[in-house]
């Protein structure tokens, strides 16, 4: 008897730009529930990886599977609703940070998850952002504060599998340290990460060194 399908297979994968290719005949699975955190110098492809599996980059050759369903033009959009990615420099657009945090709610797809904006006071504290911080406007806000903002956005869209790139690059080692905390609680979410943090690194169930140009 099978067991589940993985959370995210990467079978033989190979992007190329042009003359360049990051990266050739990659494969990575990742288990359900599973932390697995990629690491490398930087130039190697490691954001464009997770692009693949956003449907964002779309490899030359190999293939990505989500829960099972091959990515495809005709899935992406249903694969992308299991997923939160939290890039290594969040944008987040104008107005005040409560604005931006409660704005994924007012879609048709997200309106029944509204009430998990009453767990903003308590992510907040977990990952050591002011209360007040709410009523800043995003443009105000550091590139550290910015992470901790985007994750916590991530986090109340309870999507059970998180993409997170470089999510710690500007915190310092307390501040990352909160935020590998809060990570570690989320019991079930597979997380596949991008870091050259030790401390990030930690929170890894395995760590994969990512493969230089035709490895």
């Amino acid at each position: 008897m099978s067991g589940p399908d993985p959370a995210i297979k990467i079978s033989n994968v190979t992007v190329r730009f042009g003359d360049k290719v990051p990266f050739r005949n990659f494969s990575l699975t990742v288990a359900v529930g599973e932390r697995v955190v990629v690491t490398g110098e930087s130039g190697l492809g490691k954001s464009t990886l997770l692009k693949c599996v956003l449907g964002f980059t779309v490899p030359e050759s190999g293939e990505i599977t989500v829960d099972g369903v091959s990515l495809t033009e005709e899935t992406v959009w249903r694969i992308r609703r299991r997923m939160a990615y939290v890039p290594q420099e969040p944008e987040l657009g104008e107005g005040t940070l409560r604005q931006w945090l409660e704005h994924p709610f007012s879609f048709k797809a997200n309106a029944h998850l509204k009430g998990n904006l009453t767990r903003l006071p308590e992510l907040l504290e977990r990952v050591s952002l002011p209360g007040d911080l709410l009523d800043a406007d995003v443009g105000t806000l550091s590139g550290g504060e910015k992470q901790r903002a985007a994750l916590i956005a991530a986090l109340l869209l309870d999507r059970k599998i998180l993409l997170l790139d470089e999510p710690t690059s500007a915190l310092d080692q307390k501040n990352s340290l909160a935020v590998v905390r809060l990570l570690r609680t989320l019991n079930g979410v597979t997380i596949l990460g991008i870091s050259h943090d030790a401390g990030f690194l930690e929170l890894a169930d395995r760590v994969i060194p990512f493969p230089a140009e035709g490895v």
